[in-house]
C-alpha cells in the first residue's frame, strides 16, 4: 500500500519495504524536478520564441541536437515514471481483488512499456532532414 506520511522519518517508520520506501523518495524528488524541466520546455519554446514562430523546421533543427533530444527523453522518462508509480498507489488502493489487480498492473505496465519505447524510437532515431 501506499505510504502517506509527508515526513521522510515517518515514511521510513511505515515503509513495508526499502523499495516501497524508495519510490516514496522518488515520487517527491521527480515531481520537482519534473516542474523545473516544464517550466524551462515552455520558457525556451514560448517566453523566447514567438508561438508564431514554432512549426517543423525549428522543432526539426532543436531535435536535430542531441542535448534537445536528451532534455526531452528526460522529461519523457520521468513523467512516464512518476505517472505509473502514481497509477500504482491508485489501482493498490481501488482495485480490491488481487487477481484483478494483477492483471490490471500487467495491462498498464505494458501500455506504458510500449509508450516510452515508441516515445523513445521517435525521438532518436527519427530523421529530421537538417543537414
Amino acid at each position: 500500500m501506499a505510504i502517506r506520511s509527508r515526513r521522510f522519518e515517518e515514511a521510513r517508520l511505515e515503509a513495508g519495504s526499502n523499495l516501497e520506501l524508495f519510490w516514496w523518495v522518488f515520487m517527491r524528488v521527480s515531481g520537482v524536478v519534473l516542474v523545473f524541466l516544464l517550466l524551462g520546455h515552455m520558457w525556451m519554446n514560448a517566453i523566447l520564441i514567438d508561438l508564431n514562430k514554432i512549426d517543423y523546421d525549428y522543432v526539426a533543427k532543436r531535435l536535430s541536437q542531441t542535448t534537445w533530444k536528451l532534455y526531452d527523453w528526460l522529461i519523457l522518462a520521468l513523467g512516464l515514471l512518476h505517472g505509473a508509480n502514481g497509477l500504482r498507489y491508485v489501482l493498490d488502493d481501488w482495485v480490491q481483488n488481487p487477481a484483478r489487480r494483477f492483471w490490471t498492473k500487467v495491462v498498464v505496465y505494458g501500455l506504458i512499456g510500449f509508450l516510452f519505447a515508441y516515445g523513445s524510437l521517435s525521438l532518436f532515431n527519427h530523421d529530421f532532414g537538417v543537414k
